[in-house]
């Protein structure tokens, strides 16, 4: 089976999202999503420009050996837009393949190890009485996990929280970046009365979930990790800057909260260390950054070897191209842990019609053969790329740079 065609689809409905359509001379086509948030017009070029020349007349079945292709033959190796586009190039010819095959993607990667995908919510509230609210609800809708952000006083605006009167907390269109202020004592302070806030709303059966994003040091995550204990989190998520896998020892030796953290790894590198050291409980690699299935596969493994479990970053930077293709990878992947879900906008539902779907706290990737998820390209025309950026974050005291 022959590649004819390959084209690069950038669209905004709601937010930017890149996807690579991959055509054969068999009439079957595939999709992958390439979207790097804040970047994608990157990534876009990347494709376009570099990637889909390369791919015209080869035999769309060997996917291994196009990723090697991509991977080694391109020298300047790994990194968010290198990995992204292997990504984009690797989930559509998987889609190719089983579509080929016709079965859904997860029989053709070795059946499924499980009957659903536990997922968790995003609760998220200007104070802590709107927080709970905002995780009752999430009970209500079957949600089994959640995971909870809250503003913090005296800190006007904190990742995780909406804007009042919008529902998105990041990016914002159109604009420079955003900037927000920081102050690590007041988090500290503040976060383990929400979650005994929390923990005291919904009882012991649900699993609660938090994100730091990276702001904390090894020992300030260890303090706040060891003060949330009490409230059993399924884990704390980014503790720390990721790309400084030896700080994790140190939160290690002060608290057994779990540990999750790689939504911004691009490759098995990025979280050697970590996973061989067992430095670390889930790993939060995903798909799209991950340089697609047949990468996120060998990063499993090896966690595997080390029991830690999975737990794909699966926020709505990510097209549904991403979740459909996670939904098939975690229904597979023996180690699977938890699967992150925020549910995309409806005019982005109408540009990605897919086949997987939400009941009981779980997401069923569906059986349509391939990953189960298409694009109506005269629909995404109607929504054109918009500038967007991620905020930065800058300390409330005087303003040095910090993590965002």
């Amino acid at each position: 089976m022959k590649i004819t065609g390959a084209r690069v689809i950038v669209c905004s409905p709601g937010r930017n999202f890149v996807t690579l359509k991959i055509e054969t001379d068999e009439g079957l086509a595939g999709i992958g999503d390439a979207t790097l948030n804040g970047r994608e017009l990157a990534v876009a070029s990347y494709l376009a420009d570099h990637v889909v020349p390369c791919l015209i007349g080869r035999d769309a079945h060997r996917i291994e050996v196009l990723w090697q292709y991509l991977y080694r033959g391109a020298y300047w190796r790994r990194g968010p837009v290198t990995m992204a586009a292997i990504a984009a190039v690797d989930t559509a010819l998987w889609d190719i393949k089983a579509k080929a095959a016709g079965m859904p993607l997860y029989q053709l990667l070795g059946g499924a190890s499980r009957q659903g995908v536990m997922v968790y919510g995003h609760a998220n509230g200007r104070d802590i009485p709107e927080t709970v609210d905002a995780v009752l609800r999430h009970r209500e809708q079957g949600f089994r996990a959640i995971r909870a952000q809250s503003g913090v006083p005296g800190i006007q605006k904190v990742y995780g929280v909406p804007r009042e009167g919008q529902r998105a907390y990041e990016p914002a269109d159109g604009e420079l970046p955003s900037e927000h202020d920081w102050d690590t004592g007041k988090y500290l302070r503040h976060t383990p009365e929400l979650f005994a806030a929390v923990r005291e709303a919904v009882g012991p059966d649900i699993h609660l979930l938090h994100d730091v994003h990276h702001r904390l040091t090894p020992i300030e995550a260890a303090r706040l990790g060891k003060a949330l204990e009490p409230c059993d989190l399924f884990w704390i998520e980014d503790a720390t800057p990721a790309e400084d896998p030896a700080a994790f020892r140190l939160i290690r030796q002060h608290t057994t909260t779990p540990l999750a953290v790689g939504e911004v790894f691009n490759s098995i590198w990025d979280c050697k260390q970590l996973i061989e050291e067992r430095l670390i409980d889930y790993i939060r690699a995903t798909v799209v950054h991950a340089g697609g299935i047949t990468h996120l596969r060998r990063i499993a493994d090896l966690a595997a070897l080390h029991q830690v479990r999975t737990g794909c970053h699966g926020a709505t930077d990510l097209s549904p191209v991403c979740m459909g293709a996670a939904l098939h990878f975690d229904t597979w992947v023996p180690n699977f842990g938890i699967q992150e879900y925020m549910p995309h906008s409806a005019e982005t539902d109408a540009v990605f019609p897919h086949a997987y779907a939400f009941a009981d706290g779980f997401l069923h990737p569906g059986e349509a053969p391939g990953h189960g998820v298409e694009i109506d390209e005269a629909l995404a025309a109607k929504y054109p790329y918009r500038r967007a950026y991620l905020p930065v974050n800058r300390l409330a005291h005087d303003g040095t740079l910090w993590h965002w």
